[in-house]
């Protein structure tokens, strides 16, 4: 059964785990309001692998979150997952960030429209849809929210906003009736069943060329005039 290392580091939250088959072994996150994945991942991914007692040696592949999300904490999350695989000559496997938010929760939620979101600053967010069974209902995009956004939702009687970007749509779409879990984040843990199954295709990623996917340049930030 492969032993699978899960690295999520697409927003705030730098989150970690080990996972064998479908089910996870042990799990570490750091919840900070800030970026410090740069300082944190490493003592994570150290803290998992002896709460599951195992070695770098024992995993089977490295799960990494792709995107979309921060560009910073996405560069720090596959270079790590580069350096891992390179060392230990095992494969990559790429996880769309808003499939594994939606894992946990389409379970309970079979016949509904899911639609996790990340903050992308200002009243936009980063989002995609899916079927209670993670089918795509609308590809992954960046959403500028108004009245007229989401008109895939006409099609379902249960409308589920999830992710750190729901807070946004409340105002904007609440006289719709459709329901906000704006505390639900991006976690390693939703990671791990899709990770297996991608194991078991052998969908790796080519390790040496494999890019976040960031959904939109980046744009650096200008300094402020002295």
């Amino acid at each position: 059964m492969a032993r699978i290392l899960c690295i999520e580091t697409s927003t705030k939250v730098c989150s970690v785990c080990v996972a064998e088959g479908d089910a996870v072994l042990a799990l570490a996150e750091d919840n900070e309001d800030e970026y410090t994945h740069a300082e944190k991942l490493n003592v994570l991914i150290a803290k998992v692998l002896e709460e599951s007692d195992l070695k770098f040696k024992d995993l089977s592949a490295i799960a990494v979150s792709e995107g979309p999300g921060s560009y910073t904490g996405l560069r720090i999350g596959v270079s790590a997952a580069k350096g891992f695989a390179v060392a230990l000559d095992i494969p990559i496997i790429a996880v769309n960030t808003l499939k594994a938010m939606s894992a946990g929760v389409g379970d309970k939620n079979q016949d509904s429209l899911l639609i996790p979101m990340i903050d992308a600053r200002r009243m936009e967010v980063f989002c995609a849809g899916f079927t209670g069974d993670l089918q795509p209902a609308f590809e992954t995009r960046a959403e500028i929210l108004s009245s007229e956004s989401f008109p895939e939702a006409k099609a379902f009687t249960k409308v589920l906003f999830f992710g750190n970007g729901a807070e946004k749509c409340r105002g904007v779409l609440e006289p719709l009736g459709f329901e906000y879990f704006p505390d639900v984040s991006a976690s390693a843990n939703g990671m791990a069943k899709l990770a297996n199954e991608k194991f078991k295709e052998s969908d790796f990623v080519d390790t040496a060329y494999f890019e976040p996917f960031y959904l939109k340049d980046f744009v650096a930030g200008k300094p402020k005039a002295s």
